[in-house]
């Protein structure tokens, strides 16, 4: 009985580990993008070594693991310390777009706004005029949300959104907050949004990537 026992117990520990191994690597998958490199497509680009600015124009995508950038225009800076910052700009017909995959699940935050600006040291996203943050629970919309400024915070796990006269419109004259937040399961672990106005409710949102390598 006691060998049986032991052997058991021998067989569970081994089936731990095993799965921790496989959730480990599926997390550092994930973490994997800051590593990966950054790959554009455009009609021109101009590099200026000496501030360490990449522009790229006309019909911009920029991919880096799970990271899309498309714009009119990106442009891609870098500090002494390697962290990257980028602007991507509309064209006034369509607008800035950033995507990216939520770490360890199978879900993405998008986002449409005029101007997005990626801070990569910071690790943050700002969308100004016209935001748009839409999360997707694999292709299930799930949050949405409409501001004049959207700030979505990868580390801290939180997102605001602020209303303004960029988000006006004949469906919403006064420019306020539209938020349609999805039910969770576990609304213990839910992070709070903040927004222009108390009444707002706390939608779950989370998520981690960052841009860190140097672009020539």
């Amino acid at each position: 009985m006691n060998t049986n026992r032991m052997s058991r117990q021998l067989n569970y520990k081994w089936v731990v580990l095993f799965v921790f191994v496989i959730l480990s690597n599926l997390a550092w998958a994930e973490k994997a993008d800051s590593a990966m490199p950054m790959n554009a497509q455009a009609d021109a680009m101009r590099h200026d070594d000496q501030k360490l600015i990449t522009t790229f124009t006309g019909g911009v995508v920029i991919t880096k693991g799970s990271i899309i950038m498309r714009g009119e225009k990106i442009e891609v800076r870098q500090d002494a310390q390697g962290n990257q910052f980028a602007t991507i700009t509309g064209d006034g017909r369509k607008q800035a777009f950033f995507r990216q995959k939520r770490e360890g699940i199978n879900e993405f935050i998008e986002g449409t706004s005029d101007i997005i600006d990626y801070d990569g040291k910071a690790d943050n996203v700002k969308l100004r005029n016209n935001a748009n943050l839409k999360r997707f629970a694999g292709t299930t919309l799930v949050d949405d949300l409409k501001g004049s400024l959207i700030t979505y915070e990868n580390t801290t796990e939180r997102y605001f959104v602020d209303s303004g006269k960029s988000n006006v419109s004949p469906t919403n004259p006064t420019g306020r907050v539209q938020a349609v937040i999805g039910a969770k399961p576990n609304t213990a672990t839910a992070p709070v949004l903040a927004s222009s106005t108390p009444e707002e409710a706390a939608p779950p949102l989370k998520s981690s990537k960052t841009l860190g390598n140097k672009s020539k």
